[in-house]
């Protein structure tokens, strides 16, 4: 079985780094084209006004991470929320990440706010706080590449904490059979982090500079946190057709 998902692409690349890296769709395409699990994507760029079409049907959508604010008045955030909540009423598979797992935090009754830790940057490590049967391979401890400064300060009231640490205590979450979110970014390259701080090294403290890029010497677990989140479709899938 081959999944298809749906990239809800939220962000533009700036010039230089779309030159290099491509965008979150094709980051998303080269994370998954190793998975046990065959994915087909498409993705489409909600910045831009680009949805897919309302008789395509998909085995699970994923909203990406972006430089924008999850809390942002932006028109198109707007029209995002309006999608996600026809998704989400029809009971469909949705994946956050960054973004994402922030924008559905907010729309599920959760709370999103800027860090009082400042900017996460670089490797994270979190702790796995629940064991589930689609989080194959398993692992006590998850290592992501993140770039945030915002993050969810308060999960929804039906969601499930699935992987915290003390900079980020909401890391991970999951609501019902249906929707899993990761604040890290499994489709990013060390490479496209080093990029990412680099650029951002005026709005960084010399010692979260230096911090940060020391800390991409470290493994991350991206493909790991592919394969999780095919399993958790497969299995929404598998319960959907019961």
């Amino acid at each position: 079985m081959t999944l298809k998902i749906c990239i809800l692409e939220a962000d533009v690349l700036a010039t230089q780094l779309a030159e290099q890296y491509g965008c979150y769709g094709h980051m998303f395409e080269k994370l998954f084209q190793h998975q046990s699990l065959p994915v087909s994507l498409d993705t489409y760029n909600v910045v831009l006004g680009d949805y897919p079409n309302p008789t395509t049907t998909y085995d699970a959508y994923l909203v990406t991470g972006s430089k924008f604010d999850s809390f942002g008045s932006e028109l198109w955030i707007q029209h995002l929320r309006d999608f996600l909540a026809t998704l989400i009423m029809n009971e469909q598979t949705i994946v956050g990440i960054c973004f994402g797992h922030q924008l559905l935090s907010l729309m599920l009754g959760g709370k999103v706010d800027r860090s009082g830790n400042g900017w996460g940057i670089g490797v994270h490590t979190y702790r796995t706080e629940s064991k589930k049967s689609w989080m194959t391979p398993f692992t006590n401890e998850v290592k992501m590449l993140v770039s945030h400064q915002d993050q969810v300060s308060c999960m929804p009231a039906n969601a499930e904490l699935l992987a915290t640490s003390e900079f980020c205590p909401v890391a991970a979450y999951q609501v019902g059979d249906r929707i899993i979110c990761f604040q890290g970014h499994p489709e990013f390259t060390s490479a496209y982090s080093r990029a990412l701080i680099e650029r951002r090294c005026d709005k960084l403290s010399p010692a979260v500079y230096i911090k940060g890029l020391e800390s991409l010497n470290e493994p991350h677990q991206g493909s790991m946190i592919a394969s999780w989140i095919t399993h958790f479709v497969a299995q929404s899938q598998t319960r959907s057709q019961r």
